[in-house]
This record gives C-alpha cells, sequence and structure tokens, in this order.
C-alpha cells in the first residue's frame, strides 16, 4: 500500500471549539473539539488507518510490522516516532505555556522535548497569539508576575492573520489566542508546563494544575526572532520540514509528491479537495484529510483544488 487514510486521535480540553466537526467532518464523543492528533504514534492517542489491509490498526501497530522500514532511513530510532501532527480550534484563550528540549526532558522520564510550528488557517480579526516576551526579565521576576498575576504584561502579543507561521522552539513561552484555526507539527511530545491559566477549572470543578517549577527550569526569558510571514512556501528546522502546496491560487491542475527512501511523507489537507494517485492505487481527498506515504512508495500525482502540507523528517 502506498496511500493510507488515517483517523484522529480526538481530544477536547476547555477551550475546544465545533469548526472541526461543523467544517472539518471530525467525528467527537462530545459537542466540541479542540484538537484532532492527525499523525500520532504517541501511546494512547495513536492515529488509526481507515483503509486497505492495515485497516483498523494504529499507525505504530503498522510501523512495527513493518520493521520501521516504512519510516525511511532519516528516522534512526524507529521505536519513538519523531512527529505530531494536529489541528488546533481555539475558541477561548489557551493557557500561557512552555516546552522543555529534549535534555531536560529525558532528564525527567520523557524520550522528545517539544519545539512546534504553527500555520494559522484562519483567524478572527482581532485574534492576537502570545509568542515570547516583550523584553527580558530575570527569573526573579518570571516568578513573581506569575504569583501576582501580572505575567501577560511583559508578554509578546502579536496579531495574527491566516497564513501566518510562527516556530515555538523549546523554552519560548508562548499561547494560542482565542479565534485562531491553525495546523500544528511538533515533536511526538506532550509536555507542557502551564504558568497561567485564568483560574479556569476543569471538568472536575478543579483549577487546572501549573507546573511554575518546571516553568522556571526551562522558560527562556527574552524576546523571540520574527514570526514568519506571507507566502508560506516550506519550513524547515532540526526536528521536521513542512512544505506547502497550493492549487486552490494558482493555474496549476495538481502536484507531484515523490516519496523516497529518506522519509515516509505525511498529507493534511487544510483546504479544498482532489484526488491522489499512485499506480493503481487511487483516492478522493478533502479538507480534513490526513495521509500516511511510506518510505519508498514513489510518485503520487495529486489533483483537484486543495491546499495540503507536506511534512517529512528533512
Amino acid at each position: 500500500m502506498a496511500i493510507m487514510k488515517l483517523e484522529p486521535s480526538v481530544k477536547d480540553y476547555v477551550w475546544g471549539g465545533r469548526r472541526l466537526i461543523d467544517e472539518y467532518g471530525k467525528k467527537a464523543p462530545g459537542d466540541t473539539i479542540a484538537e484532532t492528533w492527525e499523525l500520532s504514534c504517541y501511546p494512547g492517542s495513536e492515529s488509526v488507518i481507515v483503509n486497505g489491509e492495515y485497516a483498523g490498526k494504529t499507525l505504530a501497530e503498522y510501523i512495527s510490522i513493518s520493521g520501521g522500514k516504512v519510516l525511511g532511513k532519516n528516522i534512526t530510532d524507529p521505536e519513538h516516532f519523531p512527529i505530531l501532527v494536529k489541528f488546533i480550534d481555539a475558541k477561548e484563550d489557551l493557557s500561557i505555556q512552555v516546552h522543555p528540549d529534549d535534555e531536560y526532558a529525558r532528564e525527567h522520564g520523557h524520550y522528545y522535548g517539544k519545539s512546534e510550528m504553527w500555520y494559522i488557517i484562519d483567524a478572527a480579526e482581532d485574534a492576537v497569539l502570545c509568542h515570547g516576551l516583550n523584553r527580558k526579565i530575570t527569573k526573579k521576576e518570571f516568578k513573581q508576575r506569575i504569583n501576582d498575576g501580572t505575567l501577560m504584561e511583559v508578554l509578546n502579543r502579536v496579531p495574527v492573520k491566516k497564513g501566518d507561521v510562527f516556530f515555538i522552539g523549546a523554552g519560548t513561552i508562548h499561547s494560542i489566542g482565542k479565534g485562531i484555526l491553525l495546523a500544528e507539527v511538533q515533536q511526538n511530545s506532550n509536555i507542557t508546563y502551564r504558568v497561567f491559566d485564568y483560574k479556569r477549572k476543569d471538568n472536575n470543578g478543579k483549577e487546572r494544575e501549573l507546573h511554575i517549577k518546571e516553568a522556571l527550569d526551562v522558560a527562556r526569558l527574552e524576546p523571540e526572532g520574527e514570526r514568519y510571514q506571507g507566502v508560506f512556501s516550506s519550513f524547515d528546522c532540526a526536528y521536521f520540514t513542512v512544505d506547502r502546496k497550493n492549487t486552490i491560487e494558482s493555474t496549476d491542475d495538481g502536484i507531484h509528491v515523490k516519496v523516497g527512501k529518506d522519509s515516509f511523507k505525511h498529507l493534511l489537507v487544510t483546504r479544498g479537495s482532489g484526488k491522489i494517485k499512485n499506480g493503481d492505487e487511487e483516492m478522493e481527498i478533502s479538507k480534513g484529510d490526513s495521509l500516511f506515504l511510506p518510505a519508498s512508495s514513489g510518485d503520487h500525482r495529486i489533483t483537484g483544488r486543495f491546499e495540503v502540507l507536506i511534512t517529512y523528517v528533512g
């Protein structure tokens, strides 16, 4: 098989909305969805293959059956899948948070830290997110502002619009603001240290846990670099590469996606619809679809009017 359609693991948190249900056709156990983990081998939250001979198996099970060969030679440790890809719908503001790097994560019982990329699919006219600090501060001031509720005064609050791209490196204090729908590509980690959460309560009526000590250990207490803006065609960092292909706003009627021996490729359809073909295999695709293309699966032709994010290990 050269084309595997994935069903995501669905997450609902206190800040989630309905866009992934109403606009992307995602199935929810309740009334809202905060995140869908579209490409995931995270334990307990794995994507599931829905077509072909491996239908019903998790992506992790399929990788294990293959002996890791479907990942490609750039993935040196097949037992630890490197990437997690999500849709995120922020109906309300997310918590102010920070993630550790690999070294800190491994010192505390985890395999990966968490660096991530955000691609803004859509945003309300007044949407804002937090990306680092607006000035350098000390740990003492950081802790004091957490305790007295004034942390927002030193956060770098950035107006956002559709098409913006941000890199959130490990150690960057950040938050997604309400009214933002985005795709996130990140390391395969779920370590989040919350430092402020508006005194919100979980479904059990308890204020959500903060992680002040850990945040003090890992947070980078100075301004970050500029965001990426304009026409996003490719993003590359130490952990993954993401290419964006768009035939909606071009005269192209399709694209070729070649999957060689170096890495698998993951396709996330963010807009539009079309058809993907590899040899005798053919599949209709539409907004919200998530596809895994195994390493060495060759040339895939995608036709139609669509926008797709292609993620791989470069």
